[in-house]
């Protein structure tokens, strides 16, 4: 049984890995104002970011799906690690040394399943490198020289050997502590009759990074005759490689595919490196799969769904290129951004249009692109008889469609000018008109559809209205026990739940300019049950006058339920209500506001409890009690005329 990492690590690694740093790995992030950062949340589909980063507070919070914690439970949800491998990792690349309380550290022993493949994949990477330096791989070198990679490229993409021999890998990895299981499991070895042997035996190998740099896989080319397997080998379906989920290339060019808004989609790995090295640096590929809806999440976090961003195809120009790209745009409307294809010159693909006619060439083929949906409108009409009224009328019946869907009015509408003329068609209102009947009903079934619901979870209650979610470490919840039941709905219209929402987001972010007053509150002046739920795990915390640097997760640990723990991310991440005008630092005069807010609001509750109280003595009173209720409410009388004119300073 695994050692249980030391508590004090843990804090270490938790404090040492910046969330945003983490995050940013995955997704492109934007200023959200308040010190916050924002970005589309990969853990749901969105049309616009409600997926906030508070860096000072090292929280995550989805406004839209409810998803929310700190930089490890980020990272075990994303990659669907367990809570040691993530700890393991992010140790890993802050440089922690962490401690095991069970005895002394056995890799093999103790590191969790998937910490362990990533260091299989990433020892094989460094024996494939080193192995491209041999007698044996000067064919691999050849290879690459023929096609105008150097040393120092093959370098900078890590492309390297695997002998062909039958376990020189195998043999390598077990003298690293990695077992025959292990081996197998990762791909990099598959079984034979008596021992493992390798996968990758003689050919030039490619190493597969995630989004993080960190290799999952590898795409191996077959150099010789001999070699009856396939023209490209890629390691199978493994617990860390799955080919829909990854594209090559992506961990060079995620950095400039955000700062451009420009991806460039090309067919091979040697394409990707003559684009890289020619200029286009925001080139990535598929690993032996199609382009599909996995790889458009990964792209559309990049992108950050900018309108004016760009995804240019390239594809060869013959039957199978054209084919992949009518492919490609049949997935034109799950893009922010607009689709376009670059077809390369004389069926070259870009290595080849490099070593042909030089780098410009490559910038040049992507600079020439052609909007996706032109070019499917184009093959579309060759198709079809344009001299005949039938032809003519078949071809806008199937391209009319293509036109009502683009998502640019303006394009679209000139775009059905422009298809009137392809056509021949001489009425060319008619052609508008059908254009926009179509748009106008895909619009409406995407209405009737739902269309998107999500919305900021403060405009609908946020967690503290929804169900549950799963607690990563585990909870009651994970464990089969009952669900706590839904909170009510909060009602950020009135003035009461306002108030209390902005002083409990005031405790949870700024808890030295509420104490210690915010601490003499009791759970009962917040009228939501939601929020009341909150202020009472703040208490049990310690209070906001105890507040230390495990201040957050103390409170959090403290809620009773994931329904409560979701509204405290909700509510440590979300911006506070700062008036425009004023400067973005929150002040003990900000602060003080809310705190009289909520108390004057749980006193003109009180008041009306008493008056009701002296209506129900009636006539016939008992004059102490009588006595005691007109006490009591001539002194909140005079409390509330305080708090009215000196807020704060009269609590």
């Amino acid at each position: 049984m695994a050692g249980r990492i030391n508590d004090d690590d843990v804090r270490a690694v938790r404090d040492a890995v910046p969330i945003d740093a983490v995050v940013s790995e995955y997704l492109q992030l934007r200023s959200a104002g308040g010190g916050n950062l924002k970005g589309l949340c990969p853990f749901h589909d969105e049309k616009s970011p409600s997926f906030q980063v508070s860096p000072s507070k090292g929280l995550y919070y989805c406004f839209g799906c409810q998803e929310g914690g700190d930089t490890v439970d980020f990272v075990m949800k994303i990659d669907h690690l367990s809570f040691a491998e993530t700890i393991e990792r992010l140790a890993s690349q802050a440089g922690i040394t962490l401690r095991y309380e069970e005895g002394g550290y056995t890799p093999g022993r103790q590191q969790g399943e998937r910490t362990r493949l990533v260091e299989a994949h990433k020892a094989a990477a460094q024996f494939y490198v080193e192995q491209l330096d041999g007698p044996e791989a000067e064919i691999g070198r050849k290879f690459l020289a023929e096609r105008g990679f150097d040393q120092a490229a093959a370098q900078h993409f890590g492309v390297g050997y695997s002998p062909a021999g039958w376990d020189h890998l195998v043999r390598f990895l077990r003298g690293r502590g990695f077992t025959d299981q292990e081996l197998i499991l990762s791909g990099l070895a598959q079984e034979s009759r008596r021992n493992p042997i390798d996968r990758f035996r003689g050919r030039l190998m490619w190493p597969i990074r995630d989004i993080t740099g960190e290799v999952v896989g590898f795409g191996a080319r077959k150099l010789r005759d001999d070699d009856n397997g396939p023209k490209y080998l890629n390691t199978p379906e493994t617990p860390l490689y799955k080919k829909s989920h990854v594209l090559y290339g992506i961990d060079l060019a995620k950095k400039d595919i955000a700062k451009t808004s420009r991806a460039v989609v090309v067919e091979g790995y040697t394409d990707v490196m003559a684009c890289h090295l020619a200029g286009v640096t925001t080139a990535i590929a598929t690993c032996g799969t199609s382009f599909g809806g996995d790889h458009i999440k990964i792209l559309r976090r990049l992108l950050m769904d900018n309108a004016s961003a760009e995804v240019v195809f390239t594809f060869d120009g013959d039957a199978a290129g054209q084919k992949a790209a009518l492919r490609a745009f049949e997935d034109d409307q799950k893009f922010a951004a607009e689709t376009y294809i670059a077809i390369t010159p004389g069926g070259m693909d870009p290595c080849e249009l490099r070593l042909a006619e030089g780098d410009d060439a490559v910038e040049a083929l992507v600079e020439s692109r052609t909007q996706l949906f032109e070019f499917a409108i184009r093959q579309i009409i060759a198709r079809h008889n344009l001299d005949t009224a039938v032809g003519r009328a078949a071809a806008l019946e199937e391209a009319a469609p293509i036109v009502a869907g683009i998502k640019n009015r303006s394009i679209q509408h000139e775009s059905a000018v422009h298809l009137a003329g392809l056509l021949g068609i001489l009425d060319t209102q008619f052609v508008v008109r059908r254009v926009s009947q179509l748009a106008r009903w895909a619009r409406e079934r995407g209405r009737g559809a739902g269309g998107d619901q999500r919305g900021r979870g403060d405009q609908r209650g946020g967690p503290g209205d929804g169900g549950p979610r799963q607690r990563h470490r585990g909870g009651p919840e994970a464990q089969g026990a009952p669900a706590p039941p839904r909170g009510p709905r909060l009602d950020l219209r009135s003035p009461a739940h306002r108030a209390e929402r902005e002083l409990l987001k005031c405790a949870l972010q700024h808890p030295q300019l509420v104490s210690p007053t915010f601490d003499a509150f009791g759970a009962d002046e917040f009228t939501a049950p939601p929020y009341a739920r909150v202020r009472a795990a703040i208490a049990e915390a310690g209070g906001a006058a105890a507040a230390d640097a495990d201040y957050l997760l103390q409170v959090r640990d403290a809620a009773p339920d994931d329904t409560v723990r979701g509204l405290i991310l909700e509510l440590t991440v979300e911006p506070l209500a700062l008036p425009k005008r004023r400067q973005r630092e929150v002040d003990q005069a900000y602060v003080g506001q809310w705190l009289a807010a909520v108390r004057l609001q749980a006193v003109d509750r009180r008041i009306g409890e008493v008056h009701a109280a002296v209506q129900r003595l009636g006539l016939h009173a008992d004059a102490a009690s009588l006595a005691a209720l007109q006490e009591e409410l001539r002194a909140l009388q005079v409390y509330r005329e305080g708090l009215r004119a000196r807020g704060a300073e009269a609590l």
